[in-house]
């Protein structure tokens, strides 16, 4: 008996000398199989169909679309960029980043000089406005954080004079006049004279014609008057005897 337990606890404490040890990939158990053509029958015979409705759907009334009213804050903020864009002959718009408290209010300050105005605007707000207006073309520009710089007068040349000093503010695009315009075409636009000075230099070029006209036409007639005049004088001198004197218009017919 004690010869058969002590069998026993060797043949739990030996192990073999060789083991086998399964490595590699797993039997694959799952493979796609067909269904039985049986069974296809039986799915397709199952198979659930919803009930038809006993009345057509085009015999029902239409549903209401329930629409959603904008909020009063929202409309308000909406007609006061509607009177921006209405009122102001340059609209510019802008990307602004973060900066501190102090340069805005200088930036806005040195902009107010000029009668520049700096609107700060969302463009949950401001988009579906230009969706509906003739400045629909702006919409590109409002993607990130905008502002808007606005003024009565075309004063581009200022604005981009104070904009050079501020690095945050960088000018996307402008409207001015209700053509739009591109950054360098904001530039080139700066570069010309103002509109007054273009209006004196183009009345001076068209008066000038004129004057140049009027002249020649007058320079015959002058020219005649004058002989005629020294030729009288000439006459009343043969006649009196004593010599004539030189004509001042003489000068005038030798041109």
């Amino acid at each position: 008996m004690a010869a058969r337990s002590g069998g026993a606890a060797w043949r739990r404490g030996w192990l073999p000398a060789l083991q086998f040890v399964r490595r590699g990939s797993k039997a694959v158990t799952r493979h796609w199989k067909a269904m039985h053509f049986q069974r296809q029958k039986l799915m397709a015979v199952t198979e659930y169909l919803a009930p038809r409705p006993a009345v057509p759907p085009r015999c029902l009334a239409p549903r209401k679309e329930t629409l959603e009213e904008d909020d009063g804050y929202v409309r308000l903020l909406r007609r006061q960029v509607e009177e921006v864009f209405r009122d102001n002959r340059m609209i510019a718009v802008c990307q602004y980043n973060s900066m501190p408290d102090e340069d805005v209010v200088l930036m806005r300050h040195y902009l107010r000089k000029h009668n520049i105005e700096v609107k700060f605007v969302l463009n949950e707000i401001v988009r579906p406005v230009l969706s509906q207006s003739k400045y629909k073309n702006l919409l590109p520009l409002f993607v990130a954080r905008n502002i808007l710089l606005v003024s009565p007068e075309t004063k581009a040349k200022e604005m981009l004079r104070v904009l050079k000093g501020v690095p945050q503010i960088n000018l996307l695009g402008a409207c001015i006049d209700d053509t739009i315009l591109s950054r360098q075409g904001v530039e080139n636009f700066a570069k010309l004279p103002s509109l007054e000075a273009s209006q004196g230099q183009t009345a001076g070029a068209l008066a000038l014609l004129p004057s140049q006209t009027s002249s020649l036409l007058q320079r015959g007639s002058a020219h005649l008057t004058a002989l005629l005049d020294q030729h009288i004088r000439r006459l009343q001198a043969g006649e009196t005897g004593s010599p004539a004197e030189p004509a001042p218009a003489q000068s005038l017919g030798a041109h």
